[in-house]
């Protein structure tokens, strides 16, 4: 599997330029401040990141998603996989869900 999560300062990610015929888009973590949320604003976010990877040819998306975030992907049709312990630094691991999509041309 190519890097789900994590940003370019981390060791060991692969960042091999993806291919839409072959790998699915990696969907990037974002987050609404509490006092926003449930206003629409992270389906907004997910929108544009899934019409900008559809452009680039991509029909299949995947993203790491903490256990907060789990329903609102499957409400937007994503679907649950694995469960990754992501270890951090002086804390307990965090719990991540791999989670795709994929579109039918």
């Amino acid at each position: 599997w190519r890097t789900l999560y994590g940003g370019d300062q981390f060791a060991g990610r692969e960042d091999l330029v993806l291919d839409p015929a072959r790998d699915a888009a990696k969907i990037r973590a974002f987050f609404v401040h509490p006092e926003w949320a449930r206003r629409g604003i992270g389906s907004l976010i997910l929108d544009a990141c899934e019409r900008v990877a559809m452009a680039a040819g991509f029909t299949r998306f995947e993203m790491g998603a903490t256990l907060t975030g789990v329903a609102f992907y499957q409400a937007r049709g994503y679907t649950a996989g694995e469960r990754l312990n992501v270890p951090l630094p002086g804390a307990e691991p965090l719990a991540v869900i791999r989670m795709e999509k994929i579109i039918r041309p």
